[in-house]
């Protein structure tokens, strides 16, 4: 994608990086070639952005253009709106609060150049700020009454850089379009752009370092670029297509923060966050699998109200888990009364609604994996040996796992694949992983999850680098699809 920085008439810019065209907001404006360009992100740093000025129209021309402009005109009024300023600094309230404790003045105004200030103490809530506003320059002003308040937020032209900070405005532009990027390189220019967003952290990503390798192999063969992305990267969303989220997902997480973000921006986002509010939430799902007549455990929605019940209800012992549990964490077996009593009281502090389920022991769960609301692989995980679980986190935290193996969709039987179906077509028609469970010929869903594993050795076993590319071309006609959609 073509970088295009567009500032001021006299403005003299000392940027020199690779992909990066400096030009001015005269020539963006009026030279036809680029009105022509495609696939151009635009950082407008003209000096004003108020309405029907110079700096509005590069913003308002870029979106008409198809290029991505930052900021948006969205933006642009956004940083005019009291409202909006209100939002974000009681968004932001703790954050400010303890950015800004130190302080013994009434006013403060904090400079931000592409997310950066020059005081480090001030690195996250710069961030933050300028992830919200969506401006490479800002200034915020703060006021204290009772306590912090973010009073206004407005853009800094570059004329208004203070000698002082000039260097470090430039150090900041530098870093972040040179900032370095795990990217395939390539001769040609790529059909698309694809984001993977990972976390460094993640202690049980949902694929492993292979995997996203031969993602990232297979969408270069398909002319699809593919970048990695880390959660700092929420603001070069607009720069690609589409995302594709590999870390764990949660809504009070930053992955439905990117979710809905990219969503906002037109891209394809797998998983959506639609997808990622249903999945997540396990007294959702037992409702909506329950109005279905899909078969579950059977289950409870218990609360402070009725905790008596739930033992005369599923028997013991039973399962409780917290709505928003993952990768079998939250999840905990009770045996006896006091045990669920005691259980009960603790996730009650999380979570005013708690999911009781019946108990069904099995050597192993299906998990049918489904991409485009088809069967993309099948998997059996069988229980850690000694555990009820497929993963056992133990009293000391060391993670014990069961094995598993996959097997072609065609010897699964029918029953479970059409329930699996059934029960993620529900959700949409992103990827998906539906947790069974077969007892006799009975089939019942545990989970349906929005994040399912794809990792290298154990979910590609049959269909090898198939699989990467079957997701791959998922993306590219979904790509297709929307841009087919917004050209009518």
């Amino acid at each position: 994608m073509q970088i295009l920085l567009v500032v001021n008439q006299n403005d003299k810019w000392p940027l020199n990086i690779e992909g990066v065209q400096i030009v001015t907001s005269r020539a963006y404006l009026s030279d036809p070639k680029f009105s022509l360009m495609r696939r151009v992100r635009v950082f407008n740093l003209c000096k004003s952005y108020s309405y029907q000025s110079v700096g509005y129209y590069v913003s308002l021309l870029a979106e008409a253009r198809g290029h991505k402009p930052f900021p948006d005109a969205y933006s642009l009024m956004s940083l005019r709106s009291q409202q909006v300023v209100r939002f974000i600094s009681d968004d932001l309230e703790e954050l400010i609060q303890k950015s800004l404790a130190p302080l013994k003045s009434k006013r403060f105004e904090l400079s931000i150049y592409f997310g950066r200030n020059m005081a480090k103490r001030y690195t996250k809530l710069s961030q933050k700020l300028f992830e919200a506003l969506n401006a490479p320059f800002l200034r915020a002003s703060f006021v204290k009454h009772k306590k912090w308040m973010l009073q206004k937020a407005s853009p800094i032209a570059s004329k208004d850089i203070p000698a002082s900070h000039w260097s470090f405005a430039v150090s900041a532009a530098e870093e972040y379009f040179r900032k370095k990027r795990k990217i395939v390189h390539r001769k040609t220019p790529t059909r698309f752009d694809l984001a993977i967003l990972l976390a460094e952290d993640d202690k049980q990503p949902p694929s492993n370092e292979r995997a996203i390798k031969k993602f990232i192999k297979a969408g270069a063969s398909l002319n699809l670029g593919v970048e990695i992305i880390h959660k700092e990267d929420y603001a070069r969303l607009a720069e690609f297509d589409a995302l594709f989220i590999r870390e764990t997902t949660s809504v009070n997480h930053h992955t439905y923060k990117f979710a809905r973000g990219a969503a906002a921006e037109g891209l394809v986002v797998i998983d959506d966050p639609e997808s990622i509010l249903k999945c997540t939430n396990k007294v959702f799902l037992a409702e909506l699998l329950q109005r279905h007549k899909i078969s579950i455990p059977r289950t409870m929605i218990a609360h402070r109200d009725n905790i008596a019940q739930i033992a005369s209800t599923l028997g013991l012992p039973c399962i409780l888990k917290q709505p928003d549990s993952s990768f079998s964490q939250g999840v905990m077996k009770v045996e006896t009364d006091e045990e669920l009593q005691e259980n009960m009281k603790k996730l009650l502090t999380r979570s005013e609604m708690i999911i009781a389920q019946q108990f069904l022991p099995t050597d192993f769960d299906w998990r049918i994996g489904i991409l485009d609301k088809k069967p993309l692989y099948v998997c059996r995980y069988f229980m850690a040996k000694g555990h009820w679980q497929i993963i056992d986190y133990g009293k000391t935290g060391k993670i014990r796992e069961g094995e598993a193996d996959t097997i072609p969709i065609e010897e699964v039987p029918e029953p479970v694949l059409n329930t699996a179906l059934k029960a993620a077509n529900l959700i949409g028609n992103g990827l998906y992983g539906v947790d069974l469970k077969q007892v006799g010929k009975k089939v019942y869903v545990i989970e349906v999850n929005d994040n399912p594993n794809i990792d290298a050795g154990m979910e590609d076993q049959v269909l090898k680098d198939e699989l990467y590319f079957g997701v791959m071309r998922s993306f590219i006609r979904r790509i297709e699809q929307r841009k087919m959609a917004g050209a009518k």
